[in-house]
């Protein structure tokens, strides 16, 4: 519980200025399919997929001040309370790249608005609940509904843009999306402590519904509904048939092979070696099934043949790893070797949140991918080496000069490696391309936690955050190896 509150422990007054892509310039031209050439990402197209995409960060963040509450409210204890937390994120890790392929059969539009009332029903059901599993399904439904909005959010952009006729990608709307998830996300811990003071436990779920109505709302006034050929559902169509498209099947072994490998990340240091086992049996026989499927979930053949998108997975996932590195392992040695209360170590990693929305929104607008990943992946080691000069003895502030590194770390590589998402993933695929990517950060989160974990098992020391620093130096010096050997960041596609 300590990880989740520390982890969210950030607040930006000023970050939802950023939020708005910058204003287009006027023109007379006349509009293409129906969109103004000048600002085809007005700010009633993109609120509703700010907050859409803003629910899942903040709904991970905001049940941390709740748990204690909730054990006492339902006579349970604390400690089976935290599978509250697991619930969301296991739901979320599987959910992203599965809504991602809905929205490319059914149509993005459609699937928000889904998610949007799977957070609805989700919100009534948490706020409502009188037992655990109650609450264990209402998080389950609050994950698969809010991880609706970011792929079906990058898939709508993608398709305004086409249509607008822009040849680029809309750096700054793209930026948004990004800055969204992490000032949100910091938004959690304060507004839950808030809310459970005030009003109890409960309006930590029924605060959803409020929210995703708003979404709702604003979806249907300002987001044109699905209108391309490949969009609407054909209701001629054989459920075997959609069955098909959709991949079920795979989509069904993605979740088992991803459930098994996130409880075994789950349960470390305890390592429960037959979920592993269990998880590599399931994954070798997704990738056979891929292999043969008509119109595969997972596109290995798109994975291996397209380096520049696989790339930006791994890139994107060890840069999350470092990161969270940082806001779980420093944030208890702050707390167990010098002594800093909660709230003390979250003010000592808020430059963190505040640097990395700021970057973002510089660097998105640029619309680059080479110079930004490069920056990430340099930042990432010099970072890590600043943590080997943390010790009981030494100056305080050095934490912030390395979480401002970091800051740095997790901008560029948020800005830079989705750019790159949006260039090179195949636009029919881009909502599950988009998933994915948000997968990688889960698994580079997860494993993060799980390396805090085996190291401070017994004890939390100088000793053991050094050996965590030399392990994110060993990934930094990968990323910037493999980033610098990578040919294509050099080149762009045409458009």
């Amino acid at each position: 519980m300590r990880r989740s509150r520390t982890a969210a422990h950030f607040c930006d007054h000023h970050v939802l200025e950023m939020l708005m892509p910058a204003p287009g310039p006027t023109t007379n031209a006349p509009p293409v399919n129906g969109i103004p050439p000048g600002r085809p990402f007005s700010w009633r197209f993109v609120t509703p997929l700010f907050v859409g995409s803003a629910l899942n960060p903040i709904n991970s963040s905001l049940i941390a001040t709740a748990l204690v509450p909730i054990a006492h409210g339902l006579g349970v204890s604390i400690g089976r309370t935290a599978a509250l937390v697991t619930a969301l994120y296991l739901a979320s890790a599987i959910a992203q790249p599965t809504a991602g392929k809905a929205a490319e059969v059914f149509g993005p539009r459609r699937v928000f608005l889904a998610g949007i009332g799977l957070v609805i029903v989700g919100g009534l059901m948490g706020g409502s609940a009188h037992s655990l599993p109650t609450l264990l399904i209402s998080r389950v439904l609050l994950g698969l509904g809010t991880s609706c909005a970011y792929p079906t959010a990058m898939l709508l952009i993608r398709r305004r843009a086409e249509d607008a006729g822009l040849d680029k990608p809309p750096g700054g709307v793209l930026g948004g999306l990004q800055i969204a998830g992490i000032a949100t996300a910091s938004l959690g811990l304060p507004l839950g402590g808030v809310l459970v003071a005030v009003l109890g436990w409960r309006s930590v779920f029924f605060i959803n519904v409020p929210v995703a109505l708003v979404a709702l709302v604003t979806t249907l006034a300002w987001v044109p509904p699905d209108s391309r050929p490949d969009s609407p559902p054909d209701r001629s169509r054989r459920a075997r048939d959609i069955a098909a498209a959709l991949d079920v099947i795979g989509i069904a072994g993605f979740a088992a092979a991803m459930i098994a490998l996130l409880l075994f990340l789950f349960a470390l240091p305890d390592a429960r070696w037959y979920l592993l086992a269990i998880s590599a049996v399931l994954w070798i026989a997704l990738v056979l099934w891929e292999l043969r499927a008509r119109t595969p979930f997972l596109d290995l053949r798109l994975l291996a043949g397209n380096l520049a998108l696989t790339s930006t997975y791994l890139r994107y996932g060890l840069v999350l790893f470092c990161a969270y590195v940082v806001l779980y392992g420093v944030t208890q040695w702050a707390q167990s070797v010098r002594g800093l209360s909660e709230t003390e170590a979250g003010l000592l990693l808020l430059p963190m949140t505040l640097v990395s929305g700021l970057v973002i929104s510089l660097v998105s607008r640029r619309n680059r991918v080479r110079g930004p990943v490069v920056a990430a992946a340099l930042a990432c080691l010099i970072g890590s080496a600043g943590v080997l000069l943390l010790s009981a003895s030494g100056w305080i502030g050095w934490v912030v000069v390395v979480t401002l590194v970091f800051g740095v770390a997790m901008g560029t590589s948020g800005a830079g490696n989705q750019i790159a998402l949006y260039d090179h993933a195949p636009a029919e695929q881009l909502g599950t391309a988009s998933g994915l990517l948000r997968t990688f950060g889960y698994l580079g989160s997860i494993a993060a936690s799980a390396t805090t974990g085996i190291v401070f098992r017994t004890r939390v020391s100088d000793p053991g955050m050094h050996l965590i620093a030399w392990i994110m130096v060993g990934v930094g010096v990968v990323l910037v190896v493999t980033t610098l050997a990578d040919r294509t960041l050099r080149t762009r596609p045409a458009p």
